[in-house]
């Protein structure tokens, strides 16, 4: 989304979901299918784009949407009311990607574990990937800072430089990540780090 404001990207879509009020009348008592009929109505012919709504085997769904890169899917109760906050009429699965990325470098904060900075292979070229900074336990990250240490080096093993302030290694170590989609320059999006892949 960033990059969309900065005119780095062609186009950015609006997606709308749901009504809740039409001129003044409020629509959240009204049947999910009954709100989406007239949302769609709304807007056809606009430049927003309909959720569409699939119904079809959840776990089918599921699995589809994590194969094709989605971030995960949302099921709803075909003919909820809306509430708001948490309820039962509606649930959101993400999916759990993973990918074994190497390690770039790792941040400090205060001279605290800040999380490792990641970086995919292009080539003979590290692209960033990203920054993790959760899945750490004081252990792993000792662990892990201690490793990482003998391999501090001056510059940024990226092939492009990036803004942010890290301690750089030499790219020798591999990470597995788990993360719930990649953003259009592929860094991972949540990301947490599951460990050293000392097997490759």
């Amino acid at each position: 989304m960033q990059n969309e404001l900065k005119g780095k990207s062609n186009k950015i879509v609006l997606v709308a979901f749901d009504l809740l009020y039409l001129n003044g009348r409020d629509l959240r008592k009204v049947p999910l299918l009954q709100r989406k009929a007239a949302l769609k109505k709304i807007i056809a012919g606009s430049d927003v784009q309909f959720s569409d709504s699939f119904e079809i085997d959840g776990g089918e769904m599921f699995t589809h949407a994590c194969k094709v890169g989605l971030e995960g899917v949302v099921s709803k109760v075909r003919d909820s009311t809306y509430t708001s906050g948490r309820g039962n009429n509606w649930g959101k699965k993400t999916c759990a990607q993973r990918e074994t990325l190497t390690i770039a470098g790792f941040a400090l904060d205060d001279g605290k574990w800040d999380g490792i900075y990641l970086a995919r292979r292009k080539g003979d070229d590290l692209i960033y990937a990203g920054k993790v900074d959760h899945g750490f336990d004081k252990t792993s990250a000792a662990e892990l800072h201690k490793k990482l240490q003998p391999l501090v080096r001056k510059t940024q093993p990226y092939a492009k430089r990036i803004a942010h302030r890290g301690i750089w290694v030499e790219p020798k170590l591999l990470a597995e990540i788990e993360y719930r989609a990649k953003s259009a320059e592929g860094k991972v999006r949540h990301p947490f780090f599951k460990g050293l892949r000392e097997d490759l």
